[in-house]
């Protein structure tokens, strides 16, 4: 059986390059791709993209072989999301690429599907009273979970606590009580194994391989016959379904009230009650945007913060200025944290050097010229890549590889945001990120618990100069962030 799939792989692989020859390329940067060999000389693939878009006089380039626009020009940004949006989709091969994880859900979705999820979100997302219960979710993580978990560990000298795990942990515990209602309760010492969560990470991690392969017919076939990485992603995504599900029928069963302030009970109010699927498609969308993407925030976040020790102590400054000396109090209200424009422009400066999704990618409807007069035509993949740009002296100046909050502060020390071209963290135009506001409250209640309470430096490989990343839909890195705390004394 084994001899058979394996000579069928291999006929449709003969057969894909038959039919793909346009596509072929042994150009400098195509052999690289190919071969690995960028990584002789870069650690990260976006770290190459951004050597070679600094080289690009139009700051964009073309991978051949994967059929791939790379831009990190602001004029092209704006032209892929604002004048041309209706342009440039997510795209049916996205949308193969990605369904069995995401299936309808916003971030997979077009149009009328699109459309619908958006408005809805930003109705719910934008209430008072579901701002409201995020902030008390955030809060009571805080301090009930995060800061004893803390504690423990900065009571035992030497002990390494994986910062990484740590964030995604909280995150997964507050967007999952957001969501659907319901505390995984990750963030628990001893660090229970969460089998959602687990699934959730092992679907991820393979759906963001498909999208890195130079021919897609390959897994395709994989999953055709359940084999391989294929099986591993269907056994997650099973994992996934089955115990969104759960909770679905368990909501459906225990009815709605006016009581229930979490996206499922509100999304069920409109959602047909027979179609539990595009329920799952939506939150399951929540979850993966919720949780992971803040998480890689605060994990390049801190990793910065650890070696820029000016910054975390004019950040100090800032939160004894607006919430009083001391450890008193560890959490800020929504108030107090308008006024942290110091701290804003940390977590800002943080998320150019490293944002949370490094890169995002559009199809081409039709034919078309992007605005520095690159060529794209029907079907191409074409890619801004928000990692690359936080990389390019065009943009940035000359000191674009320095962490410098200041950049995002006006002469009265009020922080001035950028253009969101320029800044494309999260999107822009149409598909502006509708939980902004709410990522940016979660990242910075951790942050002011943990700085005003906490001295943390990263021990081990996570010292060194670059971080390693491994592939995935949001930015994560590779073995993890290795530190050790210390409470603070007054």
């Amino acid at each position: 059986m084994l001899l058979i799939i394996s000579f069928i792989i291999v006929f449709f692989f003969m057969f894909s390059l038959f039919h793909q020859k346009l596509r072929y390329c042994n150009c400098e940067i195509c052999h690289a791709y190919l071969t690995s060999s960028w990584r002789n000389e870069f650690v990260n693939l976006g770290d190459w993209y951004a050597h070679l878009l600094r080289r690009s006089p139009t700051s964009t380039i073309k991978v051949h072989v994967l059929n791939s626009v790379i831009t990190t020009n602001p004029s092209n940004v704006e032209h892929i999301l604002k004048t041309r949006f209706h342009n440039y989709p997510k795209g049916k091969q996205f949308s193969v690429i990605l369904g069995d994880l995401l299936g309808r859900g916003i971030f997979n979705s077009d149009g009328d599907t699109w459309r619908f999820q958006r408005k809805l979100a930003s109705l719910e997302l934008g209430s008072v009273s579901v701002r409201v219960f995020a902030h008390e979710i955030v809060k009571k993580e805080i301090e009930t979970r995060l800061i004893p978990v803390l504690n423990s560990f900065s009571t035992k000298p030497g002990s390494v606590l994986d910062l990484q795990d740590v964030f995604r942990r909280f995150s997964f515990d507050t967007i999952s009580k957001l969501s659907f209602g319901f505390d995984p309760n990750c963030l628990r010492f001893p660090f229970p194994t969460s089998e959602f969560a687990v699934a959730f990470d092992t679907a991820s991690t393979l759906s963001a391989k498909r999208a890195l392969a130079p021919f897609p017919l390959l897994w395709k076939i994989k999953r055709m016959f359940k084999i391989g990485s294929e099986k591993e992603l269907k056994e997650s995504i099973d994992v996934i379904n089955r115990l969104a599900g759960d909770l679905i029928k368990q909501r459906r069963l225990t009815g709605l009230t006016n009581k229930n302030n979490d996206l499922i009970s509100r999304f069920m109010a409109v959602v047909a009650e027979d179609d539990d699927k595009y329920l799952r498609d939506i939150v399951v969308s929540f979850l993966l945007a919720g949780r992971d993407t803040v998480a890689a925030g605060l994990t390049g976040f801190f990793w910065l913060l650890t070696r820029h020790p000016k910054v975390e102590n004019r950040i100090r400054e800032e939160l004894d200025g607006v919430m009083g000396p001391g450890f008193d109090s560890v959490t800020a209200s929504c108030g107090e944290m308008r006024e942290m424009h110091y701290l804003h422009a940390a977590l800002y400066e943080s998320m150019r050097l490293y944002p949370p999704v490094q890169f995002d990618s559009k199809f081409a409807l039709n034919d078309d010229v992007l605005a520095d007069g690159t060529c794209v035509t029907r079907g191409t993949r074409v890619t801004y890549h928000p990692y690359a740009m936080g990389r390019m002296s065009r943009i940035w100046g000359p000191d674009y590889d320095e962490f410098k909050p200041g950049r995002w502060l006006d002469k009265e020390g009020k922080f001035r945001p950028e253009n969101p071209v320029k800044y494309p963290i999260f999107q822009a135009g149409a598909r502006v990120c509708v939980g902004k506001e709410m990522a940016i409250m979660e990242m910075k209640s951790i942050a002011v618990a943990m700085i005003r309470k906490f001295e943390t430096r990263v021990n081990g490989p996570g010292s060194t100069e670059t971080l390693r990343f491994a592939p995935g839909l949001t930015a994560t890195v590779n073995g993890g962030l290795p530190v050790m705390i210390q409470e603070r004394k007054t």
